[in-house]
C-alpha cells in the first residue's frame, strides 16, 4: 500500500475521529458545546491555512470553479450540523456509545452515495452497510 493510496488516508481519518471523540468529551465536560465547536474550527481554519501556506496551494477566488465552491460550501453547513450535534451529544453522553452512533454515518453516506452518486452497490457493500449498523446499534444499547 502506498502513502497516495486513498486507504491510508481513510485509516488516518479513523484515527484521528477516535481521538476527536475522546479529546472532544473532555473538552466539552467544563464548556458550551457550541463554543466547543467553535473553538474547534478555529482550530481547524488555522492549521488548514498554515498547510495551504506551507504547501503554496492558495488559488484565486475567480479560478475556482463556481460548482465545487457551491457543494463545498453545501458540504461546510452539513459539517457544521454534523460537529453542533456531536459535541452536544459528547456533552449530555458518554463518547464509547457517542461514537458508534456517529458512525451511522458510513451506513447513511452508502445509500446516499447510491442514490446521488450513482455508485454501485455490490453485495460486499450491502452486507458491510448492514454490519455497520448492527454494530452501532448494539454498541449504542
Amino acid at each position: 500500500m502506498m502513502l497516495s493510496d486513498w486507504r491510508v488516508f481513510a485509516f488516518g481519518s479513523a484515527i484521528f475521529a477516535a481521538f476527536t471523540a475522546i479529546f472532544g468529551k473532555i473538552g466539552v465536560a467544563e464548556i458550551n458545546s457550541n463554543l466547543a465547536t467553535f473553538i474547534r474550527t478555529i482550530v481547524i481554519l488555522l492549521v488548514t491555512a498554515l498547510i495551504i501556506s506551507a504547501r503554496k496551494e492558495w488559488q484565486s477566488p475567480s479560478t475556482l470553479d463556481s460548482k465545487s465552491v457551491l457543494f463545498l460550501v453545501l458540504s461546510a453547513f452539513a459539517t457544521g450540523g454534523s460537529w453542533l450535534c456531536y459535541y452536544h451529544a459528547l456533552k449530555l453522553g458518554p463518547a464509547s456509545k457517542v461514537a458508534p452512533v456517529d458512525k451511522l454515518s458510513v451506513a447513511l453516506a452508502i445509500i446516499m452515495a447510491i442514490l446521488f452518486l450513482g455508485e454501485k452497490a455490490s453485495l460486499k457493500t450491502i452486507i458491510g452497510g448492514i454490519l455497520v449498523v448492527a454494530g452501532s446499534v448494539v454498541l449504542a444499547l
